[in-house]
């Protein structure tokens, strides 16, 4: 079966799915192979900011002490102080939802032990481990590039998947992150390609196509 580009691959898979009465999304299955995923260094967790969006909101929460909270409250989706934390995360199921709830967190370094210890078992297993900041700093740079990422994940799988955009965006837009995400993903392998067995993209409920 001859390889598709990244543009030729999006056109089919919209032209072969029929338009659905929601807000589609698009994602790719990447399926590696020769690869020992036991070995950490095989293992893929990654933020990658799409060069077009995601084409829906992306949630970002911050983990900041009282003098950062001011400046984050623009751009951060949820803003935890130490002195809400107690409130936001009371219980398990409390923060779980919380947890769910947003897509990627940052921390000021010096609040990451009290999240670890208070949150590790909730955020770990789902990914969502905050990235610390130096104290200080000014996150709306990273805040505003995590608006638009996505986290390529294997657990240790050799089959992962990864969201590319929304239907309504333009084949070309799609194309663009598609590439993106594959050249991340090339770029972490022991062999590079040599360790991609297939690829695939599809829309929610659509058929997938293959593009390599």
């Amino acid at each position: 079966m001859p390889e598709l580009s990244p543009l030729e691959a999006i056109q089919k898979v919209l032209a072969d799915s029929p338009p659905r009465k929601f807000k589609e999304s698009l994602e790719v299955a990447i399926n590696l192979k020769e690869l020992d995923l036991t070995l950490p260094k095989n293992r893929i967790e990654e933020e990658v900011a799409l060069p077009k969006g995601r084409g829906k909101p992306v949630k970002v929460g911050v983990f900041a002490t009282v003098e950062m909270a001011p400046k984050v409250r623009s751009t951060a989706d949820l803003v935890i102080t130490p002195e809400t934390l107690d409130d936001l995360f009371k219980t398990k199921r409390q923060s779980r939802k919380q947890v769910n709830q947003v897509d990627f967190f940052l921390a000021e370094a010096p609040l990451m032990p009290t999240i670890g210890k208070r949150l590790g078992t909730v955020m770990g297993p789902r990914g969502k481990v905050p990235r610390p900041m130096a104290p200080g700093s000014d996150p709306t740079p990273v805040i505003n590039t995590l608006h638009r990422a996505v986290r390529l994940r294997n657990r240790g799988k050799r089959t992962f998947h990864a969201p590319l955009g929304t239907r309504d965006m333009p084949p070309e837009d799609l194309a663009e992150n598609l590439q993106a995400l594959l050249n991340r993903v090339v770029g972490k392998l022991e062999r590079g390609r040599n360790n991609i067995e297939s690829v695939y993209v599809k829309t929610s409920q659509g058929p997938s196509v293959r593009v390599w």
